[in-house]
């Protein structure tokens, strides 16, 4: 992998990841923008104890624009995009309409591709490792920034999920606190030590193994479930079989086998509604330890894949019981999405 950083017009940084080593990357951005002015700011709620980003400029990012307008495209016959170059392997920069940024943080971009109607399930297992590389190393760049306190590679796909840009992206953001989610999970790992003895995330893989009804695909480095108590209609959440606390860790045996492991399971996410139905709407989800917490080295970095979609032509909302309280209400049973999951698999 060949990594080439340089900066926009408005001063924020551009990464290229490329395969192979030769590639030249000396474009320049010819746009004539202002500098970046945002607005984000984290404010704690007292009553539930968790942060909320208050960014308004985000109000005006862009809002699905024509393929020909896309800014994620690569910048071709005059029409200048985010990437100055005529074509790229992988990309990264810094979000122009950021929700974290300064000493709230960062939000970086991640095209996975320069083909504006591809999308993730379509790389190939080199661009799908490239990209592997892509999130891993700007996990350990973010790690060095003072202000960044965990690292969230994710990807949203789809109208249905909220998606304003249809070229296959994904973002990173850099929170400067650690997640509720993520803290839930700190106190459940330590509580399970210190009642059992043992790692909260091993015991819970352990169990789906042995269990087996609900595991949709194990291989030597890899395991794949639906949880016990799955949130959404169809979730899979994707284990590395020797327990790390982020993607910096994972060993070369994980990642040489997890290209064809995640193009598996976004292949079979789209066959789940049968022929004939558009792409299935998900969020991919990679969950790390946060850098500086108490329990840091019994988490276990894992990958939730989810879509909202819950049969052919329905989605799950977040209705009263799920946003009023917290408490989701899931219409397929997790031993019933595993089965389809492990069905689609030869389709």
């Amino acid at each position: 992998m060949k990594k080439t950083v340089t900066t926009l017009a408005d001063g924020r940084e551009l990464i290229y990841y490329d395969a192979a080593e030769d590639t030249v990357r000396d474009a320049v951005d010819q746009r004539p923008l202002d500098p970046v002015s945002t607005s984000s700011e984290i404010r704690r709620d007292p009553l539930l104890g968790d942060a909320v980003a208050i960014a308004s400029h985000r109000q005006a990012r862009t809002y699905h624009p024509p393929a020909d307008a896309c800014p994620l495209c690569p910048t071709r016959e005059g029409r200048h995009s985010e990437i100055p170059d005529d074509h790229y392997d992988v990309a990264v920069f810094e979000n122009r309409f950021p929700s974290l940024a300064g000493d709230s943080g960062r939000c970086e971009v991640v095209c996975f591709t320069s083909d504006h109607d591809a999308s993730f399930a379509d790389l190939t297992e080199e661009q799908a490792a490239l990209v592997l590389a892509a999130w891993t190393d700007r996990t350990a760049a973010l790690a060095a920034l003072g202000q960044v306190t965990q690292v969230f590679c994710f990807e949203n796909r789809g109208a249905e999920i909220g998606v304003t840009l249809g070229h296959p992206h994904g973002q990173i953001y850099g929170y400067p606190f650690v997640t509720p989610r993520t803290e839930l999970m700190l106190r459940s790992a330590a509580r399970h030590r210190e009642e059992t003895g043992s790692n909260l995330f091993d015991d819970v893989v352990a169990r789906e193994e042995k269990d087996g009804s609900r595991v949709v695909l194990a291989t030597d480095h890899w395991i794949a479930f639906v949880p016990y108590a799955a949130h959404w209609p169809y979730e899979v959440h994707l284990y590395p079989r020797r327990r790390v606390p982020d993607l910096r860790e994972l060993d070369e045996g994980a990642r040489t086998e997890f290209p064809q492991v995640y193009l598996e399971f976004l292949r079979r996410f789209d066959r789940i509604f049968g022929p004939g139905e558009p792409p299935t709407p998900y969020i991919s989800a990679w969950h790390q330890a946060p850098f500086v917490a108490d329990g840091r080295e019994d988490f276990a970095l894992h990958l939730e894949l989810f879509t909202i979609r819950r049969t052919s032509g329905k989605l799950k909302f977040l209705a009263g019981s799920e946003s009023g309280m917290s408490v989701f209400i899931n219409d397929v049973p997790p031993e019933a999405a595993a089965e389809r999951l492990r069905e689609v698999a030869s389709q």
